[in-house]
């Protein structure tokens, strides 16, 4: 372990007020929806949806007011959440994308501590084939129980590399088979990350007749989307009671949030945007934290923070180095489940690159996999579900960044957009007193904004650095 970061969990560990070895490591469960957005909570204001779960953790727990996702879409964040880097810096631009094998993922580092570390639920990430280079097993899970991408009800799963078909509603499945997992872990007395990624409420939004009768009074479409955030939520509620079952709950971090911003059926509580932009609407998403040994009393943070931070938070908690010398665009939040972090110490950065998504198309994909594996004539992933070109090229020009890109440094956001055809153009906005981000202030704000625009313009150079193999070196 490096000297530097030895000093910093130290300080951690202090301040949280416990010792920490191979017998009193916390657990850590990470949950994420799918396409959930800012506004789909009861807590959060929504009128219709019933939350009833999300809402005690609301009220009991850890609350962050002002987290957001890597990326407006759902593969980038879920690489940023393993990583801790902003998810262009390993070419994951947008939905269908995946890691790059090099990458040194939380699961890695917590196995090599001694964690037992499983995956279940929507992966997104790449190939669940046996000989993918980019599926959880070769990610750092010892356990998964997977879909390609999203999943409703009896969806195809694949079990460590063998697919199957299973029977229920998807959240519940997920978590049937994370607490299985977790309870083998609880009977060995070994400290585990359990990553738990439902695939609702993403389309095509097939809810249970029992949830669907909740709301027979709406839009039929409403209806079906609103029905998965509740069978999302008695999910939740399993899998909070099977932690407690289990003996571990009082000394397990469970965190849970969503992707990206709301879909047009979802809500994103009055935020400019939605899902595929990098407004408000778009990245802001809703999160909870429940640690009881440590959050002994519910809070509310409106500090800035996002999925980038999971990772070194997770590690510091771990009392683990980051391992390889790959910049980390996440800061540990340690201290902010302690109730001891006033500011966020670095600002946080965004950049949507304009490239198309790649379909992932999950029971396809799965079932040609069974009948291949039932032949005895199972294809590579090479062959069938490649990682794409654009994500090993190496000659992303170092002056220029398509697209739309964000600076969020405490109250302020700074947007920087690039054509093709037009100059790039700036946008500055208060989220504190204009959260819904309406009045842009970049003229008004000239020595802020130029501060904002040379970091803004800095950390891109650093993710091209990276993203044309720097860090590789």
């Amino acid at each position: 372990m490096k000297a530097p970061f030895r000093s910093l969990a130290g300080a951690a560990t202090l301040l949280l007020g416990l010792s920490v070895t191979a017998a009193t490591r916390p657990s850590f469960v990470l949950a994420m929806a799918d396409d959930q957005g800012w506004g789909d909570m009861a807590y959060n204001g929504h009128p219709v949806v019933r939350t009833p779960v999300f809402d005690e953790m609301a009220r009991t727990g850890l609350r962050l007011d002002r987290f957001y996702a890597a990326a407006p879409v759902c593969s980038p964040t879920r690489g940023s959440v393993l990583t801790g880097r902003t998810p262009n810096r390993f070419g994951c631009f947008k939905w269908g994308y995946t890691l790059r094998p090099a990458e040194v993922t939380i699961a890695e580092r917590l196995r090599e501590a001694g964690y037992r570390t499983g995956h279940f639920g929507k992966w997104h990430l790449g190939s669940l084939r046996p000989d993918s280079p980019v599926s959880p097993g070769a990610s750092g899970f010892d356990e998964w129980v997977s879909s390609p991408n999203f999943f409703d009800l009896d969806p195809w799963m694949a079990r460590n590399g063998m697919a199957q078909k299973t029977t229920g509603e998807g959240s519940m499945v997920t978590v049937d088979a994370a607490l299985d997992f977790i309870r083998r872990a609880a009977t060995a007395q070994a400290p585990f990350l359990a990553v738990v990624w439902f695939g609702s409420p993403h389309n095509p939004h097939l809810g249970g007749p029992d949830d669907l009768a909740l709301y027979r009074d709406q839009p039929a479409r409403q209806q079906r989307f609103l029905a998965e955030i509740t069978a999302m939520d008695r999910a939740m509620g399993r899998l909070r009671a099977g932690l407690r079952e289990a003996g571990v709950a009082d000394n397990t971090v469970l965190w849970y949030c969503s992707d990206n911003g709301a879909i047009p059926e979802g809500s994103t509580g009055g935020l400019r945007g939605g899902k595929a932009r990098i407004y408000e609407g778009g990245l802001r998403v809703p999160a909870l934290i429940e640690w009881p040994r440590v959050i002994r009393r519910p809070r509310t943070s409106a500090l800035p923070c996002g999925t980038v931070d999971i990772f070194p938070t997770v590690l510091e908690l771990a009392e683990l180095a980051p391992g390889a010398n790959r910049p980390l665009d996440g800061v540990s939040l340690a201290r902010l489940l302690a109730g001891d972090l006033p500011e966020r110490p670095k600002p946080m950065g965004f950049w949507d690159y304009p490239i198309p998504g790649r379909a992932v198309r999950s029971s396809d994909l799965l079932a040609t996999l069974a009948a291949e594996q039932a032949s005895d004539q199972v294809r590579s992933a090479a062959e069938v579900e490649p990682i794409p070109p654009a994500q090993f090229r190496r000659d992303y020009p170092p002056d220029r960044f398509p697209g739309h890109a964000a600076w969020i440094d405490g109250a302020w956001k700074l947007h920087r957009i690039e054509s093709d055809d037009d100059p790039v153009r700036w946008e500055l906005y208060d989220l504190k007193a204009d959260p819904r981000e309406a009045d842009d202030r970049f003229p008004s704000e000239a020595p802020r904004a130029a501060r904002m625009q040379a970091a803004l313009e800095a950390w891109l150079r650093s993710v091209v650095h990276s993203l044309n193999g720097g860090d590789d070196a």
